[in-house]
């Protein structure tokens, strides 16, 4: 009987530990897809064939907009960018949002731009609150430092648009 709760305690053991060990923090497409707000943020991720590059090793930064900033654009924009012959146009904006490392919010604060995965600069602003835009607007920084495994998540209010 000794024996048996033993073996069953080790067994039980093992499995939690086997458990734990092949579970790997999500990446920044996977973390954006699980927190439910950045629907349209994956679905343009897939359109313009991002996905893949942003589960990639990175690191990656990304100020993501959330359902919300994508509803603010004019009506039709959205849809109008996620058809096949847009995709170069998608693309260039989505990689606004992506700079290249992993650029935590204490960081971010001290910069006053930075360059984007699309070659693109971005400005970024401190004054009433941490914002991060181009000439064509700006977008206020509504959460930060949400870690992935292959980078960080800052949550924006506004789609960042090119010049």
């Amino acid at each position: 009987m000794l024996h048996t709760r033993i073996a069953t305690t080790f067994f039980a053991a093992a499995l939690m530990l086997a458990g734990t060990a092949s579970v790997k923090a999500a990446d920044i497409v996977e973390t954006a897809v699980g927190a439910g707000t950045f629907k349209t943020l994956a679905a343009a991720l897939g359109a313009a064939e991002l996905v893949d590059t942003l589960k990639g090793a990175g690191p990656f930064t990304v100020f993501a907009p959330t359902d919300a900033a994508f509803e603010k654009l004019p009506k039709g924009t959205v849809e109008s960018l996620l058809k096949p012959e847009n995709k170069d146009k998608l693309k260039a904006i989505l990689l606004i949002h992506v700079v290249p490392g992993s650029v935590m919010a204490a960081d971010v604060v001290k910069l006053k731009e930075a360059k984007t995965a699309g070659g693109a600069t971005v400005k970024i602003s401190t004054d009433g609150g941490v914002k991060v835009g181009t000439a064509k607007g700006m977008s206020n920084v509504t959460k930060t430092d949400i870690k992935a495994s292959n980078g960080v998540i800052h949550v924006i209010d506004a789609v960042i648009l090119p010049e």
